[in-house]
């Protein structure tokens, strides 16, 4: 540039470098203003109450300790248990009272796993997997981003997670919190993170 001292002129490429890293994440991979709310995501849907049914395999979980469901409960061939004993032959519409104990199975509508074709897997994978997978239709049952929100935001399942009965430790992150950085992760193109984050 003439007329220009070296000095300005690489202060002028600094600042331009430092702007582009801002407002794009880092071409050099460091973390973006969307990375902290996929992380949000990520301690959501990686919790028991949302990774227990979100398995590779075909035997859901129960419990935080995410064990193995009793009674050799399986997927099934549609997700909602195998023929002859479907999920809802325990699990009700709602959670039962609390007089009922803490064993009593919890419920809310359409309980069940995702299908086998498109297990939705959550658990034991890394925030890159987890992200590719919940934006992949072929795995996520066929929904765009816009469906995904409003899935997080409204079905009756997902909402569970966060009044999953007496004895059942909640999510503990905040429903709208949670929505709120899905969003936001959404709005901001859904950039999911590197392996290395």
């Amino acid at each position: 540039m003439p007329g220009r001292s070296p000095l300005f002129s690489r202060s002028l490429l600094f600042i331009s470098a430092l702007a582009l890293a801002a407002c794009a994440g880092s071409p050099r991979g460091e973390p973006g203003p969307s990375d902290a709310d996929f992380a949000t995501v990520t301690r959501v849907l990686q919790h028991p109450r949302c990774q227990n049914c979100h398995i590779a395999g075909s035997t859901p979980l129960q419990s935080d300790a995410s064990v193995p469901h009793v009674q050799s409960v399986v997927r099934g061939p549609e997700g909602d248990g195998p023929r002859g004993l479907p999920c809802a032959t325990c699990h009700g519409a709602a959670n039962p009272p609390a007089s009922y104990g803490k064993s009593a199975p919890p419920g809310a509508p359409n309980w069940r796993l995702p299908p086998p074709d498109q297990k939705m897997v959550f658990k034991d994978l890394s925030p890159a997997e987890l992200c590719a997978g919940v934006k992949d239709p072929a795995r996520n049952g066929g929904k765009n981003l816009a469906q995904l929100v409003e899935h997080v935001s409204h079905d009756p399942l997902v909402l569970w997670g966060w009044n999953p009965g007496h004895g059942r430790a909640p999510v503990p992150i905040p429903h709208a919190e949670f929505t709120a950085a899905f969003r936001r992760w959404v709005d901001a193109g859904a950039r999911c993170p590197t392996s290395s984050s």
